[in-house]
């Protein structure tokens, strides 16, 4: 696999470190502990997200053993300088997200995680102190929350206004752009990254827009896929730090990494008939 580009990065408001715009996502796909003999399929998601200058790998305990399978592979692969760690707390009370938090230091086989999330807000009033606590000692470098439904967008809203977090991580997609309205121009004033789950939409869009041939202009932009044309309208926000589409193929690793290659369109470029083309309104 040949990369004849560099991935594109954009900087972390808190710190400015640049991070490659493309990541992967564990959910379901690396969930298979109980399988060794699918170990080499993941272990190349990873190989081609390596290959296009990605670095971004996004877990959860709520992932069954995805922590695990992450810390198995880069062990196995002596890659844990490669990766940027980002993992979540989903659990209620202090003691238990200590306890879990602990538990996926060891599965993922690191001293420090890159970014710890509350994952979907559950019991974040608890969980933030500790995550700033944990900082503070150099066992986390960034702290965030998350959630994945529009839903939540009011309540997210809220504790983005209220607490000072270095991440964000929400859902947005072609197919779901409410985020857009209040969401990202939020986190671009607060000067939070953004991390972005779903941004294909999830698996029904994606299988749609497969049945419909390319536009013509999607080439002008470098895009040769609908996966494409999806996560560069994403990136086309300038409050996005990173996508992290899910994957248990490197091939469509390989695929989603060229998103991150080329022009990344301004928002303007999005007209209504673009969308139209894009079969949303």
């Amino acid at each position: 696999m040949v990369y004849r580009y560099r991935m594109l990065t954009r900087p972390i408001p808190s710190s400015g470190q640049a991070l490659p715009v493309v990541g992967c996502g564990t959910w379901r796909g690396f969930d298979m502990g109980s399988q060794p003999e699918l170990y080499p399929g993941r272990a190349a998601v990873l190989e081609a997200l390596w290959a296009a200058g990605g670095r971004v790998i996004d877990s959860s305990p709520m992932y069954g053993t995805s922590e695990q399978v992450v810390g198995d592979l880069l062990d196995q692969g002596a890659s844990h300088g490669k990766a940027f760690l980002a993992t979540k707390v989903w659990t209620r009370g202090r003691r238990e997200g200590l306890a879990q938090m602990e538990r996926s230091l060891a599965l993922l086989r690191s001293p420090t995680i890159d970014l710890m999330q509350v994952h979907n807000l559950l019991d974040w009033q608890v969980h933030l102190p500790t995550l700033r606590d944990w900082k503070a000692q150099g066992r986390i470098r960034y702290l965030g929350v998350t959630h994945y439904t529009g839903s939540a967008h009011d309540e997210l809203e809220q504790v983005m206004r209220s607490e000072p977090l270095d991440f964000v991580q929400l859902n947005y997609a072609l197919t779901d752009r409410a985020a857009a309205r209040r969401l990202l121009p939020l986190a671009a004033q607060r000067g939070m990254a953004v991390l972005v789950n779903l941004p294909l939409g999830g698996g029904a869009a994606l299988q749609r827009l497969r049945a419909r041939p390319l536009p013509g202009w999607a080439g002008d932009i470098g895009c040769a896929t609908w996966n494409q044309v999806m996560l560069k309208f994403v990136l086309s926000h300038p409050a996005v730090t990173c996508v992290i589409p899910g994957t248990s193929s490197a091939a469509h690793m390989h695929d989603n990494a060229q998103a991150a290659s080329g022009e990344i369109p301004p928002l303007s470029f999005w007209t209504a008939a673009r969308l139209q083309d894009c079969g949303v309104a």
